[in-house]
């Protein structure tokens, strides 16, 4: 496979598979089981005490960002379901769905993590369900902390597990100290949407500010996750972990050109993600019971990272350089949309193009 060629399908190369299940009815897996209000959430002596190990309590958290949040997304187009924020619980759904919230020990007869639990427990012992609560509980409790969630008047107390403790905090002050820069990028974000919606910018370059705070705010989480929890992935086998970096490494692409992560995007994005755990005896493009997208979007993660070690990230910097304007960005993300979706689409052009874009920011 050529270089340029490989690059374009790894570049939001989910956007075109039709495999992994992310939605239930249009919205997340087990959507509407969530609570929709804080009042129902468990309270002891006037505290509200959130479970992120319960997957629905954790659901919750999404759900409550987004209806916060929606009054100030107008920039982002008309509907429900047009919110940036979507893709997080989307995400949270594939996971459950996938099998990625359960315990990867080997030996493990723990059934926490299945969607057949009753209630749906998330395994603290899970790398992804530790990726995933530096993505919900930090901006849950920033969004608490600037009012948009709540408008200043609660209390609240983030329950740790039994196991794992120290990798986890419990409150604004808590995580505050602990993780500072992914805070503050979550505080700036929520901070910044009234007074962006309300400004007389155009819509044009409301979105482009409102995404590019949150992109900020989402790579923080994930690069102090990364860390947080980097002792967890060595739970898996290694085609998992190597399909794992390859899935994190792709958000740089999609950060860099603000991309618009609304339900239907998300949902293509999603799609071809690998439908369960990777065993070792897995050897991508060649999985029989994975289907031809799971198994070239696995071949390519990994065909990416190895490229990306030999050639030192220079290629994610140069697609960096190049989105250095709200129409930079725009262009980007219609170059994703070309690559992917128009198969006549010239991908020996991409560097070409980058290179043109980036001499004229």
């Amino acid at each position: 496979m050529g270089f340029i060629s490989a690059v374009a399908a790894v570049v939001l190369l989910a956007v075109l598979g039709q495999t992994a299940v992310v939605t239930e009815n249009g919205l997340p897996i087990q959507w509407d089981k969530a609570p929709i209000e804080l009042s129902q959430l468990p309270t002891v002596d006037g505290v509200i005490q959130v479970n992120p190990w319960d997957y629905l309590q954790r659901m919750a958290l999404y759900k409550l960002l987004i209806n916060s949040t929606d009054p100030y997304m107008s920039s982002m187009g008309p509907g429900e379901k047009e919110s940036p924020l979507w893709s997080l619980p989307l995400q949270l759904g594939w996971k459950l769905r996938s099998g990625r919230l359960t315990d990867p020990s080997p030996g493990s007869s723990s059934t926490c993590g299945l969607e057949s639990s009753e209630p749906v427990c998330i395994s603290p012992q899970s790398w992804y369900a530790c990726m995933n609560y530096y993505m919900s509980v930090l901006p849950f409790l920033a969004a608490v902390q600037t009012g948009v969630v709540g408008k200043g008047e609660i209390q609240l107390h983030v329950q740790a597990p039994a196991e794992g403790a120290q990798d986890y905090c419990s409150s604004f002050t808590d995580c505050s100290t602990k993780y500072p820069d992914a805070m503050t990028k979550w505080e700036t974000f929520f901070q910044s949407l009234q007074q962006i919606s309300n400004s007389d910018d155009t819509d044009f370059n409301k979105k482009d500010k409102i995404l590019g705070l949150l992109w900020a705010a989402e790579e923080a989480s994930l690069q102090t996750a990364s860390l947080a929890c980097s002792e967890r992935q060595k739970l898996y086998s290694s085609p998992e972990v190597r399909f794992g970096q390859g899935w994190l490494n792709s958000a740089a692409y999609v950060a860099a050109a603000h991309f618009h992560a609304n339900i239907e995007k998300s949902e293509k994005y999603m799609a071809p993600l690998p439908s369960r755990v990777l065993q070792e005896t897995d050897s991508p493009p060649n999985i029989p019971d994975l289907s031809a997208e799971e198994n070239h979007a696995l071949h390519i993660f990994g065909w990416m990272n190895r490229v990306n070690q030999v050639l030192g990230g220079s290629l994610v910097n140069l697609w960096r350089r190049a989105m250095c304007s709200p129409q930079a960005r725009e262009k980007g993300q219609g170059l994703l949309h070309d690559l992917i979706l128009d198969p006549k689409f010239p991908g020996t052009s991409l560097m070409a193009i980058l290179t043109e874009m980036t001499t004229s920011c």
